[in-house]
């Protein structure tokens, strides 16, 4: 208790040196705090999109299926499995169709993909239901991404022509019947959306498909031939180490940092213990032992974090509430980069974010403020109470 009395009258006696190395610490704080929150937020966003929007509770892909090879559409489509069938009814399940087409809106040609969804299905927030209406043509829905890349809008009419499973080609015109906005590039940028049943009848595909799509997470899957379950953890794989590599990325900014603010102590450490030597040579004379020296100076590099701690929730606490109320407007678009990604990103600040960065400030400030009083251990009290360090 008494080291601790002594470490507190020392650091406000210090002044104005005492609270420049408790704002820069604190600063390191915020910045750390907030930079974390928004990578967990953006992770946080992202899963939930590609959850509502792509990968549903979990994945059937037919065993030719690769999302990253055009060249296996052709091939990757087989009778939906008879077991299958009655959760389809039941609206547990939905089926997705995909091949590959061209579209040639205003004389322009363009590489699509064109994806058959069942209208009435609820597990997707794509709004499908607008595709069962009567038109003149083939009724599409687009994202708003290819609605602007194409210059499109609801209602225009354009070409579309596609091969069917006996490798012919036929073509058709298409008709723009609804456009949504999405964050989820992967089911927005260069594709058409048209109900499963006109999509099977272009391709003379009746009854089949190339994903099935679940409505809840499964734990054990059955296994059917011919089809590769695909969970959540592999479907979101690809956002998963994005957000890694940022995190790895944002390391290297706590760490610069940190190192900031640590260099700031350990001189501040170092030039007290050199000012202070007829101090610190008056204790060990008095009684102190060096041991009990060293661990009042370590003490005091240690309550900078703590005194930087206050600070930070003081000021920062206000800033960071209203970032995660209110967001903070991306000044890009994620699907421009392929990414999941919306235009307002809201961080997310859990306590165990919280804690473990005040544990590692304060583990850093004592270590690097032990480190400078060592020197007291080698100290003569005669020579130090004279002003000399040996």
């Amino acid at each position: 208790m008494l080291a601790l009395k002594l470490a507190y009258k020392n650091l406000i006696g210090a002044g104005l040196r005492t609270w420049l190395n408790v704002f820069v610490l604190s600063l390191s704080f915020v910045i750390i705090i907030w930079h974390k929150g928004m990578l967990d937020g953006w992770d946080r966003q992202a899963r939930t999109d590609m959850i509502a929007w792509e990968c549903g509770g979990g994945q059937y892909w037919q065993k030719d299926y690769d999302p990253y090879d055009p060249y296996s559409l052709t091939s990757s489509h087989a009778p939906v499995p008879p077991s299958f069938l009655a959760p389809l009814r039941q609206g547990k399940m939905t089926a997705i169709l995909v091949t590959q087409g061209s579209i040639y809106p205003g004389g322009r040609v363009q590489s699509v993909l064109i994806k058959g969804i069942e209208p009435e299905q609820k597990i997707l927030s794509l709004p499908s239901a607008v595709l069962d209406s009567a038109s003149a043509g083939i009724p599409v829905l687009i994202g708003q991404n290819m609605a602007r890349a194409n210059r499109l809008k609801t209602g225009d009419v354009f070409s579309m022509r596609w091969r069917t499973a006996g490798g012919a080609f036929d073509a058709s015109d298409a008709v723009v019947v609804g456009i949504f906005k999405s964050n989820v590039p992967s089911v927005d940028a260069g594709q058409l959306w048209v109900a499963l049943p006109t999509l099977q009848k272009m391709l003379d595909m009746p009854g089949q498909a190339t994903l099935l799509i679940t409505s809840a997470v499964n734990e054990h899957p059955p296994a059917i031939d011919g089809w590769k379950y695909r969970n959540l953890e592999f479907l979101l794989a690809d956002v998963e180490n994005i957000i890694k590599a940022k995190t790895a990325g944002g390391a290297v900014l706590w760490f610069i940092l940190m190192l900031l603010a640590m260099l700031a102590i350990l001189d501040t450490q170092v030039l007290s213990i050199f000012r202070r030597q007829k101090e610190i040579g008056t204790c060990i004379a008095l009684g102190m032992t060096k041991g009990q020296v060293i661990r009042l100076f370590t003490l005091e590099g240690a309550m900078h974090s703590l005194f930087a701690a206050v600070l930070a929730f003081i000021w920062g606490t206000p800033l960071l509430y209203l970032q995660a109320k209110n967001g903070i407007r991306m000044p890009v678009k994620g699907q421009d980069f392929g990414v999941s990604m919306a235009d307002v990103l809201y961080p997310t600040y859990g306590i165990s974010l919280i804690l473990t960065t005040t544990l590692i400030v304060l583990l850093t400030t004592t270590i690097v403020s032990y480190l400078p009083s060592r020197k007291i251990a080698r100290m003569n009290p005669t020579e130090a109470i004279r002003g000399k360090i040996q």
